[in-house]
């Protein structure tokens, strides 16, 4: 209650001019995943999405500026097919949005109008075209994981996926690199939100997820990096190292999941870990999701954990609680 009547509190004459503007308007303002978009489609549009090259990137906006002076300011060159402006949690924007116009001519006149346009006093905008990416990279993953069983848990964790491609990681040895191709930008974008760029774990290892830097999918696409072996030698199974054994009581319910899955012929869980918060007496909170290819529907939600021995992370752990989840919600609970 006190987040709230704080975030509430912040910037509130412009919040309220904002909502005044949007009952006189009519206009319907969508929120989530950290943005707020108009449009796509706006009210009486026809016909197809407007092709590439339309869209434009708007940067160095005044944080205490919203949709009320933005959409008309942009709406005054040209027809707009979407809005989106970028928002922090506390209300207020993150200094950065996208218009994307119904033809390339508006964009072109938006840019010509509006680029070092002061919009305040002192404070002049950016407006240039968008790169509208729509690749994102993944790199950090066990030479184990399969190009299937990512796609799996990609096509229901994030929309508009398209494809993969896996590479060996040039930045780590015996891990692999992947190239995920998504419809849009702004379902690219989502999808890095989702994936948590940085300080994800899939499955217990760590990966980052980033934008496909060009230069990277040059090196890439000249077929320097090749998938990494997964040959066995000795006995053993060449991969990125494995961080230490969880103890036996432990490691029961994820040999319990796994072998759940086999048996109902479902594939293997994929785990995707965050911790989001750490209490002084050695609490770890944690955000969790379990894909599980053959299921309908990710699983999900939020854990605390305690680590099991000194040195460790706290992924495991909360793998393991999940899946104890998992598990009850699948009808095995671990006796």
């Amino acid at each position: 209650m006190e987040a709230e009547m704080w975030t509430n509190s912040i910037n509130q004459a412009n919040k309220m001019a904002l909502l005044t503007w949007t009952k006189e308007t009519g206009i319907d303002l969508v929120q989530v995943n950290g943005q707020r978009r108009y449009g796509a489609p706006p009210p009486g549009w026809v016909g197809d999405p407007p092709p590439a090259g339309t869209e434009v990137f708007i940067g160095k906006l005044p944080q205490d500026m919203y949709e009320n002076v933005l959409i008309p300011l942009f709406q005054s060159v040209g027809k707009l097919y979407e809005f989106r402006l970028m928002m922090t949690f506390s209300g207020l924007n993150r200094g950065f949005a996208y218009a994307k116009y119904s033809n390339r001519r508006g964009a072109k006149e938006a840019i010509a109008a509006f680029n070092n346009y002061e919009v305040q006093q002192g404070c002049t905008i950016v407006v240039c075209k968008s790169t509208e990416k729509c690749e994102l990279s993944m790199d950090g993953l066990a030479a184990s994981v399969s190009r299937r069983e990512l796609e799996a848990a990609l096509r229901q964790v994030t929309e508009g996926f398209l494809s993969i491609t896996l590479y060996a990681s040039p930045c780590q040895k015996r891990a692999q690199l992947a190239v995920l191709r998504y419809s849009s930008h702004q379902a690219a974008a989502m999808a890095k939100k989702t994936l948590m760029e940085g300080s994800t774990r899939l499955s217990g290892l760590e990966v980052r997820v980033d934008w496909l830097n060009p230069s990277l999918k040059q090196k890439l696409q000249s077929g320097k990096e090749k998938p990494p072996s997964s040959r066995v030698q000795g006995g053993k199974r060449l991969g990125v190292p494995k961080p230490a054994p969880l103890p036996p009581m432990l490691r029961n319910a994820l040999d319990r999941l796994n072998a759940l899955c086999q048996r109902r012929y479902l594939g293997a869980p994929l785990f995707l870990t965050k911790c989001i918060q750490a209490n002084p007496n050695g609490w770890l909170r944690f955000w969790c999701r379990v894909v599980i290819p053959g299921c309908p529907v990710p699983f999900g939600g939020f854990t605390w954990v305690r680590p099991a021995g000194p040195g460790r992370s706290g992924h495991e752990e909360a793998k393991v609680a999940v899946a104890l989840q998992v598990l009850r919600l699948l009808g095995c609970p671990l006796t």
